[in-house]
């Protein structure tokens, strides 16, 4: 009996990978175009942990966080859309871009949040979703960003994190299909898959 409402559970999760439900009633426009450049006086942060839906709910909510827009990035395919992602043949992962003031929060706040709301141990995949689209990446646009990025890697890894993020230079950001915004705002659903973990004040679990 356990076996069999734990096997219909994990499929009730799989069904509601990100982006799955809405994609079946919606043919979705494709991505038209990369994003502008941020505004003067802002600074951006590209990261990708799972799907994106619950990486910029948690980040939106920092003070001093602007805006955060999901979208891809890490591919070759120009404008692709969400179902060429998806398909995991695209090479892009499912990134957001936050713009935010530095005069009121840092890069590395906004990042240390990140390695907070999603499991940076996972290979390829972020709970129930599975693929090289939901692969974690920190997307830098400089050495001060992959430097801070790193020395917060570094912190968990001592922390008995096995750390599966990369750090990759950051390349065409490409928005995501309108419905793919603001999800859980527009929704009022609940994030399946990312939850905040105090990872730097807490050691792993062996």
């Amino acid at each position: 009996m356990f076996t069999t409402t734990r096997r219909l559970f994990l499929g009730l999760l799989v069904l509601a990978a990100c982006g799955s439900t809405e994609s079946n009633h919606k043919k979705p426009a494709p991505a038209s175009a990369p994003a502008p450049i941020p505004a003067a006086g802002t600074e951006v942060g590209y990261f990708a942990g799972g799907c994106f839906w619950g990486v910029e709910h948690f980040l939106e909510q920092l003070p001093g966080v602007l805006d955060v827009e999901s979208g891809y990035m890490g591919g070759a395919l120009d404008a692709p859309s969400y179902e060429q992602v998806s398909s995991g043949d695209s090479g892009h992962a499912e990134t957001v871009r936050v713009t935010f003031d530095p005069q009121k929060i840092g890069y590395e706040a906004v990042a240390k949040r990140f390695f907070e709301i999603h499991d940076p141990t996972e290979i390829d995949r972020q709970g129930p979703d599975i693929g090289t689209q939901y692969r974690s990446a920190v997307f830098v646009t400089g050495p001060e960003q992959r430097a801070a990025a790193s020395a917060l890697i570094a912190r968990l890894k001592a922390n008995g994190y096995a750390v599966a993020t990369a750090v990759e230079d950051a390349g065409r950001f490409w928005p995501a299909e309108e419905y793919h915004q603001n999800y859980y705002v527009r929704t009022r659903k609940t994030p399946y898959c990312h939850m905040p973990v105090p990872r730097f004040d807490q050691p792993a679990r062996s």
